[in-house]
């Protein structure tokens, strides 16, 4: 294997190396039991690191969120298929491109569809339905989820920090054991966050769920635009600064619902009653 790039010293967007040439030949044959050995390693390795960069991110809470609303196997697969697209991609870009996405353009789409997401989340649980309806039905039955998951993944991933591990991993190990084991580290890592969707979605009622994950969605939204438009602010900075997306949100919703109570409702035209015919002894 090529170690003349450390593994450590190539994580982020501006230190992936260039790789024109093809992955050096290891020597070994295919049936040779050595070669399993490293590749067994390999994916166990990329399973690691990938796992653990999962912990904590808003992709575990993009799993939450949408476990919250639809089927836990349709969230999976969505999520599954994203990962293993993206991850595809990553190896190809340590592999032989470099740093060759336009990474910004992406985020922004992304900053964007997140909002678009938690407006329509919103305004579908809140924007017109009465206090006295039950919540809209939900989406949980249909295919739309599942492409609403992949390309919320799709878009979210691309240009992250797993992303780049992925590519950085695939500048020294074989990239087939990149591409599985970080796939298998990723979809494990949001298996979590949907199990602890399922337990929280038990207790919580369908329109509380849905409004918590139009907030959610404006967050990772205002987030994702923020971060990408000023890179040098700090973490805790461009969260404080995204908070303002739910908070805001949250004070229109609370503003349509007093403004709803307070508005007398509108009587209906009753329709005109005949009078009694005369009647004729």
């Amino acid at each position: 294997m090529n170690r003349s790039v450390p593994v450590g010293e190539t994580f982020g967007q501006d230190n992936i190396r260039c790789r024109p040439e093809a992955y050096p030949d290891s020597g070994r044959q295919a049936g040779d039991p050595g070669a399993a050995h490293v590749m067994i390693a390999t994916v166990l390795l990329s399973i690691g690191i990938v796992f653990l960069a999962e912990l904590g991110d808003k992709s575990q809470l993009m799993a939450l969120t949408f476990a919250l609303r639809y089927r836990w196997w349709v969230v999976l697969g969505g999520i599954a298929t994203a990962s293993a697209a993206v991850h595809l991609l990553s190896v190809g870009v340590g592999y032989f491109l470099g740093s060759a996405l336009p990474t910004r353009a992406i985020a922004l789409v992304a900053a964007l569809t997140f909002l678009a997401v938690g407006g329509w989340t919103l305004r579908e649980h809140f924007g017109t339905a009465d206090e006295d309806e039950p919540a809209p039905k939900s989406l949980r039955a249909s295919t739309a989820p599942f492409f609403v998951v992949l390309s919320a993944f799709l878009l979210a991933e691309l240009g992250d920090r797993t992303m780049f591990a992925t590519a950085a991993l695939a500048t020294d190990y074989d990239w087939v054991g990149v591409w599985l084991g970080s796939t298998i580290g990723m979809v494990a890592a949001d298996a979590l966050a949907i199990a602890i969707g399922i337990l929280v979605g038990k207790h919580l009622p369908e329109r509380a769920i849905g409004i918590g994950s139009g907030l959610l969605f404006l967050y990772f939204g205002a987030m994702t635009l923020i971060s990408t438009a000023a890179p040098d602010l700090g973490g805790l900075v461009v969260a404080l600064l995204a908070a303002t997306a739910p908070a805001l949100g949250g004070a229109a919703l609370l503003a349509t619902r007093r403004r709803r109570r307070t508005t007398p409702a509108e009587p209906a035209d009753q329709p005109a009653i005949p009078a009694d015919p005369p009647t004729h002894r």
